[in-house]
């Protein structure tokens, strides 16, 4: 009994270093892109500046998309920058056999469809998820990336908001996710995204409910792919995505020390997109945009409370989000003196 233990740990532990080498050699050369041409892809939170960019990222492929967003207008206007990339595309393709050796073969015509969804109400995305699959068909790629942040201090922040930031950034993904993944068991193909950030894997002060339902959304991706592995369905992929700060306006006025800002900017959200799409494509598990994330994380993991402190103080990253949420007074007591609240 002892032996067959023995033997099948060190299986393990051979099947773990195999495990790291072939990581590491995708680090150095890069897999093959899969295709998602003809493939469903569902973005929430498509009006918002990443959802933008996924779903041009996704239209450039040739991916039908449905875009999910609160916001009708700025989901109209995702949509019409796709259609203009599938006008873009829209071109005959050479066939032989025909007089003169060309016949015109009109291409596959992907189809962009928009929704106004509250991804925070689990009666109208469970709702639009059975008309999504009436009028479109079923979902392939879910891309969770609807996202809110409240702006304020947790003793400040009205239950409502707190509320709001864990439903949308979290309870949403458990909604999407039981609405689309039946079929994608069925089927034994899929994939399903998850947009969160380095604030669900470290946090900082002044966003206790943002970190809360990061960290939340991140514990739900993990354990979902845990089930997946162990249902055996092999043609479900799961990708985690863990940016640094983006510069899309949401955390606006948030800084970190002034001598370490030049090394640690915000993130572009065009790189962050391109880096998230390179993953998603080949299939990576995790994606953290800079690479140092994953070495904060690890220390994280290792060092005491008191090291990640200092740390966090002679980077600035302690207090990093006090402009940003003076910011965030400031402009609502000026909404509130504009409209003579």
């Amino acid at each position: 009994m002892m032996m067959n233990i023995a033997v099948e740990f060190f299986v393990v532990i051979l099947k773990v270093l195999w495990a790291i080498v072939m990581a590491g050699l995708k680090w150095l050369i890069r897999p093959k892109e899969k295709s998602v041409a003809g493939q469903v892809c569902l973005i929430t939170g498509a009006g918002g500046e990443l959802g933008r960019l996924f779903a041009k990222e996704f239209a450039r492929r040739r991916a039908t998309l449905v875009l999910w967003d609160i916001n009708s207008h700025s989901n109209e206007e995702t949509a019409e920058m796709v259609r203009q990339i599938y006008r873009e595309q829209d071109s005959p393709m050479p066939k032989e056999g025909a007089v003169g050796g060309v016949e015109e073969v009109p291409p596959f015509q992907p189809q962009v469809y928009t929704y106004v969804v509250d991804v925070g109400k689990r009666e109208s995305v469970y709702s639009t998820a059975e008309k999504v699959r009436r009028e479109v068909g079923e979902v392939n790629l879910l891309i969770n990336n609807a996202g809110v942040v409240s702006g304020h201090h947790l003793l400040e922040c009205p239950d409502e908001l707190i509320e709001r930031t864990m439903v949308v950034n979290c309870h949403a993904h458990f909604w999407t996710t039981k609405a689309f993944l039946p079929k994608m068991l069925e089927m034994n193909h899929g994939h399903i995204v998850t947009v969160a950030s380095s604030l669900g894997l470290f946090s900082t002060a002044g966003v206790e409910d943002y970190c809360a339902s990061k960290f939340g959304a991140i514990g739900f991706h993990e354990s979902l792919s845990h089930e997946i592995k162990a249902s055996e369905k092999d043609g479900i992929k799961m990708t985690l995505v863990c940016p640094y700060l983006v510069d899309t306006g949401m955390f606006r006025g948030c800084r970190i020390r002034k001598e370490i800002e030049p090394f640690l900017p915000p993130l572009r959200p065009e790189f962050c997109v391109k880096q998230s799409m390179r993953a998603i494509l080949t299939d990576q598990p995790m994606i953290c945009t800079p690479r140092i994330v994953y070495m904060v994380n690890f220390m994280k993991s290792i060092l005491p409370f008191e090291a990640i402190v200092c740390m966090y103080r002679f980077l600035g990253a302690d207090k990093c989000m006090y402009p940003f949420l003076a910011q965030r007074k400031e402009a609502m007591n000026n909404n509130e003196a504009k409209n003579g609240i």
